[in-house]
């Protein structure tokens, strides 16, 4: 949805745009191609291999910074036209087994964003309880085999030690998973469950978009491309909480807060890319503008 997210933006050339997710930097670059040269933009990206890349951008409108998109909240009020966040794993993480996203290639089991930081999934399951990882695998995969998942990952630790690939995973989850979805691989909700904890997805998620009524200017856009329904189901939520008016009930009679947003739609991906891009057969944007002066 690269053309679709740009266009959302309803771009100023002279304004200042953030590229919350830079990844290989497809966005940036049109985003880029709209600007003036009194135009900014700034990205943000955990992954070191997305910095590399964003150095070859040799470009004085633009700026990147190797953090999660949480940091927004360290820009200055009202000093974005717009904020995109394009969420989730991207088509280069999983397609590098070394990366360990995903369970069609052998890799270490990381799973890290930024592998300079934080513990690796191995290193997490090393030590979990099974308590700890049946709750990951149901809140943040939605596995109604969770509980099964997490005593089979807990067996082969106490029979082989602890996993440290992703093929030592995957053959585990399809063990103890008793049927599956058509076309699915069983795993999959687990690697899911997994990638987003080990990177707290959702917690940066909420702090971003929190950050962004503070970072965005009046009728500035928020677009935001989700894969996934927890992470779809935090947006539109956000969206709607601060789109309408909010009354205090202990002063009745005060005039009631105006709502900071106003919901701009939902957009789903055409026949035709999900047809050259399957991957982009779940996503889901959803666009906002600010509607009151920033605080």
């Amino acid at each position: 949805m690269l053309n679709e997210a740009v266009e959302a933006l309803q771009i100023n050339p002279d304004g200042h745009y953030i590229d919350a997710t830079f990844g290989r930097g497809g966005h940036s670059r049109l985003l880029l191609s709209k600007l003036s040269a009194a135009g900014r933009l700034t990205a943000f990206d955990k992954d070191l291999e997305a910095i590399a890349e964003a150095s070859s951008l040799n470009d004085p409108r633009f700026v990147i910074r190797h953090e999660g998109f949480s940091h927004l909240s360290e820009l200055p009020a009202g000093s974005a036209a717009g904020i995109l966040l394009d969420l989730g794993v991207s088509s280069p993480q999983i397609d590098n087994a070394a990366r360990g996203f995903s369970f069609r290639g052998n890799g270490p089991l990381d799973m890290r964003m930024d592998t300079t930081r934080g513990q690796s999934v191995a290193q997490w399951l090393a030590d979990a309880s099974i308590e700890s990882i049946t709750e990951v695998i149901r809140d943040y995969g939605e596995e109604r085999f969770a509980g099964q998942i997490a005593k089979a990952i807990d067996r082969r630790r106490q029979e082989r030690g602890v996993l440290g690939t992703t093929a030592e995973l995957a053959e585990v989850v399809a063990g103890a998973v008793k049927t599956r979805e058509p076309g699915k691989d069983p795993a999959t909700r687990t690697f899911q469950a997994f990638r987003i904890f080990i990177n707290a997805e959702l917690e940066e998620l909420q702090q971003a978009l929190k950050a962004s009524l503070k970072v965005l200017q009046p009728e500035g856009r928020l677009v935001v491309i989700s894969f996934h329904s927890l992470e779809d189901r935090i947006v539109k939520q956000f969206i709607a909480e601060h789109s309408r008016e909010v009354f205090d009930r202990r002063a009745p009679f005060a005039a009631p807060k105006a709502m900071r947003l106003e919901a701009l739609g939902r957009i789903k991906p055409s026949d035709a890319e999900v047809q050259g891009n399957p991957r982009s057969r779940s996503a889901v944007m959803r666009v906002a503008v600010r509607t009151e002066v920033a605080a």
